[in-house]
């Protein structure tokens, strides 16, 4: 382990303790004596998340973890809870023992764990992971949190797709067009 001030090889463990997250070392650098900290973590084997246009990626918790602190901007919930929550959706998704995981997975883990947090943000996430076509949708989704008829992650998983494409993807769902884009592309604008 080098010394992150003076790059020095050497350096001294002065404490190890267990965490949640590995094993957390005190470490002395023998040149200098500058005190750090290290954290060892086992590395797992990388899940591809597969994206909605086909798209693989490794499945990245940073930026899990960024979307879900975006949707609790301004609310009262510890950075402890989000990296459990990020925790608990990583094991989940290793569990499963797929090397490959479609980013609706990820998605609805996220949106359940957050509406049992704090509605605020799981709607704002739902309004940016669901991309609401319109201002009905949003509210139907509001009315559907009030009255407790929001299935679990685990409920949305089981519902089969209708229509697949050759690569057992299920296609984007179009956007709907509200409004006066609507009008004009079916001739009834008025102009």
């Amino acid at each position: 382990m080098r010394c992150p001030f003076c790059r020095y090889r050497d350096t001294r463990v002065t404490d190890s303790r267990m965490t949640d997250d590995g094993i957390r070392r005190r470490r002395q650098c023998v040149a200098c004596g500058e005190r750090f900290t290290t954290l060892e973590t086992i590395q797992r084997a990388a899940v591809q998340i597969i994206k909605r246009d086909g798209r693989r990626e490794d499945f990245n918790r940073e930026k899990l973890l960024a979307g879900l602190r975006r949707a609790c901007t301004k609310r009262n919930i510890p950075a402890a809870e989000l990296e459990a929550i990020v925790a608990e959706i990583e094991a989940k998704i290793v569990a499963e023992g797929k090397p490959e995981v479609p980013s609706s997975v990820v998605g609805e883990l996220a949106m359940d764990a957050l509406r049992k947090l704090d509605h605020i943000a799981y709607i704002r996430f739902a309004s940016v992971y669901r991309a609401f076509a319109d201002l009905e949708e949003l509210k139907e989704a509001l009315r559907a949190l009030e009255e407790g008829r929001v299935p679990t992650a685990e409920e949305r998983m089981l519902q089969l797709p209708l229509i697949q494409d050759a690569e057992g993807l299920v296609p984007p769902r179009p956007r709907v067009v509200a409004g006066r884009a609507a009008r004009r592309a079916t001739g009834t604008d008025g102009e």
